[in-house]
């Protein structure tokens, strides 16, 4: 996933009551490229090392990005400050936060990652409220509390069991640490937004910092940036570049232009859903009861904080 804001895109948001089928596609779109992201994600874990992978989907994003940026006649020369902010936004958005999603993996169906992930409109809160001194509304509050009891009750089949399983809960503090960095990324995001420079652009920064920094990486820790070359590797890397890095940003971005931010910020709470799915068929997840209401519980506080959005 690209550098998304729930606080919308540049171009300002159309405000219809129904949708049309133009808007249905662009939701398909999105919701279906950042479902199948996290089985991709799966499919890298394992042969070639977490910083070497995310170096090389973030340099062809980044590649690809430039490329419409300079297509789209976006600005691309910033000052220095500005710079900087690019940087940390790609450090904490894609660098930190989908290294850590790749080191979880291992210890987690793909589908139960998303469900952390789709979190982000909670954790914001969180953020918000340390960095931003903003306190948060009663129902956002509300909705913070159901989606932790979500995770939760989501997570203690798969760490209690018959045994303890401490790996799980292990990967579950990865993921919970991921999703703070991306949220981090976002506010980052949002201040360059405020300040009126293109999304695209800062995207394009963002990702090319970010692969920069876990070129870095590579390079400290001594592994070489060669890559698996099956079918399987390959056909994922380009799948997490292009379609879920660039053309579900592309459609995302779209989509905000046209219905808004409030609607089109209900893609969060799909693609979990879908996510889950393909681990029960793909992974052979199984949906305990408890996991399936913690799921509701968590798609309802995230309902809950997405409405509180967007009447404020």
């Amino acid at each position: 996933m690209a550098a998304i804001n729930a606080s919308g895109a540049n171009a300002p948001s159309i405000e219809r009551s129904t949708l049309t089928a133009y808007d249905y596609a662009l939701y398909a779109t999105t919701v279906i490229a950042w479902s199948f992201s996290w089985i991709a994600i799966k499919a890298q874990v394992g042969t070639v090392p977490v910083q070497v992978s995310v170096f090389w989907r973030f340099a062809l994003a980044a590649l690809i990005m430039i490329i419409w940026a300079v297509l789209a006649k976006k600005p691309m020369r910033f000052p220095i400050k500005t710079h900087i902010k690019f940087f940390l936004m790609g450090t904490f958005m894609f660098c930190m936060n989908f290294a850590l999603f790749y080191y979880a993996a291992p210890y987690l169906a793909s589908g139960l990652l998303s469900v952390v992930f789709s979190l982000v409109s909670v954790f914001n809160i969180f953020i918000m409220a340390i960095f931003l001194r903003k306190r948060p509304a009663s129902n956002m509050l509300l909705g913070a509390a159901l989606g932790i009891a979500g995770i939760a009750m989501m997570f203690w089949p798969t760490i209690a069991g018959q045994t303890f399983n401490t790996y799980a809960l292990f990967g579950l503090g990865i993921c919970v640490v991921a999703t703070f960095s991306f949220c981090t990324g976002n506010l980052i995001s949002a201040t360059l937004q405020k300040q009126g420079i293109s999304t695209v652009s800062a995207s394009a920064w963002g990702m090319t910092y970010g692969a920069f920094v876990s070129g870095l990486l590579v390079l400290i820790s001594g592994e070489s940036f060669e890559i698996d070359w099956s079918m399987t590797y390959i056909s994922s890397l380009l799948f997490l570049a292009i379609v879920s890095s660039v053309i579900a940003f592309a459609a995302y971005l779209t989509l905000l232009g046209r219905i808004g931010s409030d609607r089109a910020g209900y893609a969060t709470l799909m693609f979990p859903v879908i996510a889950l799915v393909i681990s029960i068929f793909v992974e052979d997840y199984h949906m305990t009861l408890i996991a399936g209401a913690g799921l509701v519980f968590v798609l309802t506080g995230n309902v809950f904080v997405l409405g509180r959005a967007r009447k404020s």
